[in-house]
C-alpha cells in the first residue's frame, strides 16, 4: 500500500512538475517574441497595477478595513457610506453573538475588501427599529450605503452555532459583499484542500484500474 502511494505521490509531482516547466517555457517563448519596448511597457504597466492594488490596499486600512471593531449607533451611517462594502453585526451579549463574533474577527482579517464592524442592538434603538432588527445576531449586509441584504439567526448557516468560518464566509459571497478569492480566504483555502484530495483519489482509482 505504501508503495503505491509512493507510486502515486511521484507521479503527481513528476505532473506537476512537468505543467510549471510547460508554463515557464511558455512565457520564455513569449518573451522571446517581445522587443524591448514591449518589455519596459508591460513591466511598466505591472508595476502601476501593483502601485494601484498598494493604494487600494492603504484607502481600505485607513478607513478601518481588516480588523473588526464596535462602533456607536451615530457612526454606522458614516461607516456605509465610506465603504463601498459592509457587513454590521447587530448582538446583544448572548452566546449566539458571541460564536458570530469569533467567525466575523477571522473573515474581517482576510477580508480587506469589505468592513466589518458590530453595533449593540439595545444601544442603537433608532437604528435597529430603522433596519427593522428584530433577531440577534442579525447581520446588516450593506453595499454603497444601502443595506441590501440580511443574514438572521443561523438559519442559513445549518440552524446551529456548530458551523465553520467557512460556511459564514461562503454566505456572505452569495451576497456578493466579499470575494471568495480575497487573501487569506478560508473558503478558497479549503476548496483548493478538497480539490487536492480529490486528485489523490482520482489518481488511486486510475491506478487501481491499471493494475487490473
Amino acid at each position: 500500500m505504501d508503495e503505491v502511494f509512493s507510486q502515486i505521490l511521484e507521479k503527481q509531482v513528476l505532473s506537476a512538475a512537468k505543467a510549471v516547466e510547460d508554463k515557464i517555457d511558455e512565457e520564455i517563448a513569449a518573451l522571446d517574441r517581445l522587443d524591448p519596448d514591449d518589455i519596459e511597457a508591460l513591466r511598466e504597466r505591472r508595476i502601476q497595477q501593483m502601485r494601484r492594488a498598494a493604494e487600494r490596499r492603504a484607502k481600505w486600512r485607513a478607513q478601518g478595513h481588516g480588523e473588526y471593531a464596535e462602533v456607536p449607533e451615530k457612526e454606522f451611517f458614516a461607516a456605509a457610506k465610506a465603504s463601498e462594502r459592509l457587513v454590521c453585526h447587530f448582538y446583544r451579549d448572548n452566546w449566539p453573538c458571541k460564536v458570530l463574533d469569533k467567525h466575523l474577527s477571522i473573515i474581517a482579517k482576510q477580508h480587506v475588501e469589505t468592513r466589518f464592524i458590530k453595533v449593540h442592538a439595545e444601544k442603537a434603538p433608532f437604528l435597529t427599529e430603522k433596519l427593522r432588527i428584530v433577531v440577534l445576531p442579525t447581520l446588516a449586509i450593506v453595499k454603497n450605503a444601502k443595506v441590501e441584504d440580511y443574514v438572521v439567526g443561523f438559519d442559513e448557516l445549518g440552524g446551529k452555532d456548530d458551523f465553520s468560518t467557512e460556511d459564514l464566509e461562503e454566505r456572505l459571497a452569495k451576497s456578493q459583499v466579499i470575494f471568495l478569492d480575497g487573501e487569506g480566504s478560508a473558503y478558497a483555502a479549503k476548496q483548493a484542500a478538497a480539490a487536492s484530495k480529490r486528485s489523490v483519489r482520482q489518481s488511486d482509482t486510475g491506478n487501481s484500474s491499471d493494475s487490473e
